[in-house]
């Protein structure tokens, strides 16, 4: 008898346990939080760390119980939960107990499961990568007052109190694909606009951009100006160069202010012009001019050195001027930079070179 009493009061605490639980989520769905607010807040109750993942863009959301973001070599899940969203699975909660599952886990996942989900039927159009173009624009328009860019960032789901990493990108992938390889765990946005994609990202990992992309990244911390960066830096990437910040350049930016007409007219870019039908002769100048030696340059493009100095001294006297001078490579580098800006300007042909964006 005095058995069966203690199973009945286990059973009790349980259930007051759970209803507990029930409340808790009932409250946070009542107060329209995000999955930010949600992993938070779901943390602080679990006491461990909170995870939620959905697979349409990849994102991952793990936060511990101090409300602040986990660190990345956690616990393994120690128990799961499907996010799903009319009968489809489209993503998973988990929590990261060590040691055995509490007594209360499976009711909290599940309660999370469910507010994950009208997280996302309230809020899906919004979370998804792509943006309104209208929206972006503002943000990144030197145009813009202060007041409307705040407000644009803060429809953007973007926190006042984090820097915004700017990306001008040309991509033959859609941009969304790119913006979540690029920052996988937090918000990030993008939009075409006019000729070049923008993304918005609160963190960059030039790493993880995908073959075939172009990517400009600006430095600034306002954005229309990392914008401008971000642009002016897209038109110095190259295929063996396809990602470049700005701050990297430094005065070869002042390159891209060359009035078009003066640069045209300058003897050394007329004769890069020239070459540019030889996709041969501008790989070869191009791997050594970026490398300052014959022999660097031949095994970038995996030919004997010797073959490599006939085809530098063919390319030296297209050009008017011995490449293997001191002043040589610079010279070189500096008028194919200056036509290769032109070439993207419009002014120019950037053969076999992506300029297509989704």
């Amino acid at each position: 008898m005095q058995a069966m009493s203690e199973r009945l009061s286990d059973l009790d605490s349980h259930v007051q346990g759970a209803i507990r639980v029930v409340t808790f989520y009932d409250t946070l769905m009542r107060r329209r939080v995000d999955l930010s607010a949600l992993a938070r807040s779901s943390a602080g109750l679990a006491v461990c760390v909170v995870g939620i993942r959905l697979h349409g863009t990849g994102r991952v959301t793990r936060i511990g119980p101090d409300g602040s973001e986990a660190p990345a070599q956690g616990h393994p899940p120690s128990s799961t939960a499907p996010i799903t969203l009319d009968d489809e699975e489209i993503g998973t909660v988990w929590l990261e107990r060590p040691g055995r599952p509490g007594p209360l886990d499976e009711v909290l996942l599940d309660r999370l499961a469910i507010a994950a989900t009208a997280v996302v039927e309230r809020y899906g159009p919004a979370r998804t990568t792509m943006a309104d173009p209208a929206l972006v624009e503002l943000v990144v328009s030197s145009g813009s007052d202060e007041a409307a860019r705040a407000r644009a960032l803060r429809l953007l789901e973007f926190s006042a109190d984090r820097p915004i990493h700017v990306v001008a990108v040309r991509s033959s992938l859609p941009l969304d694909q790119v913006g979540s390889l690029i920052c996988t765990a937090r918000v990030v946005k993008a939009a075409p606009l006019a000729d070049v994609g923008v993304i918005l990202a609160t963190t960059v990992d030039r790493a993880r951009f995908p073959k075939g992309v172009r990517a400009g990244i600006g430095a600034a911390e306002s954005p229309d100006r990392s914008w401008q960066q971000a642009r002016t830096a897209l038109r110095f990437t190259t295929p063996g160069r396809p990602v470049v910040r700005y701050d990297e350049l430094g005065a070869l930016a002042l390159l891209a202010h060359v009035p078009p007409g003066l640069a045209r007219d300058n003897n050394d870019v007329s004769a890069i012009s020239r070459l540019a039908h030889s996709r041969e002769d501008l790989d070869t100048l191009d791997a050594y001019c970026a490398t300052g030696s014959l022999r660097r340059a031949a095994e970038r493009l995996h030919l004997h050195h010797s073959s490599v100095a006939r085809r530098l001294d063919q390319i030296g006297k297209a050009l008017g001027f011995d490449l293997t001078e001191p002043s040589g490579p610079l010279r070189a580098g500096l008028a194919l930079t200056a036509w290769r800006l032109l070439a993207d300007d419009g002014h120019g042909d950037r053969r076999g070179e992506p300029r297509t964006y989704s």
